[in-house]
């Protein structure tokens, strides 16, 4: 829908691949659908569900087994992230590296967008 032709939506490290196709194959879904909604400190949050079914209207992004599935609302806030998984000793956790933030809270989980 917001995408360049030949260059897709988000990409995933080979962590987040990882993570997302063994959570797949456990949870028996289609994907990780992702998407943003009003909230948190800053303004915005991400939103992050396994999903069962395909919406026809989100984007796909297929990546070394793992599928992600953009909902229509939040690609134009989502194009061009890079999502990362991390393990340290304190947390383990999907990131989201997006160059469309302007701003983010403390805590780290909410975002402010250039459009807000």
């Amino acid at each position: 829908m917001f995408g360049i032709p030949g260059k897709q939506a988000v990409t995933l490290t080979p962590a987040a691949a990882a993570q997302i196709t063994r959570l797949m194959t456990r949870d028996g879904a289609q994907g990780l659908r992702i998407g943003v909604k009003k909230g948190g400190c800053a303004g915005m949050e991400y939103t992050m569900d396994f999903a069962a079914e395909i919406d026809p209207l989100d984007e796909i992004v297929e990546q070394d087994g793992a599928r992600v599935m953009i909902a229509p609302m939040a690609q134009m806030f989502l194009f061009g992230t890079e999502i990362d998984y991390e393990t340290t000793l304190i947390d383990s956790g999907f990131r989201f590296k997006n160059p469309n933030v302007v701003e983010s809270c403390g805590c780290g989980e909410s975002v402010k967008f250039a459009d807000q």
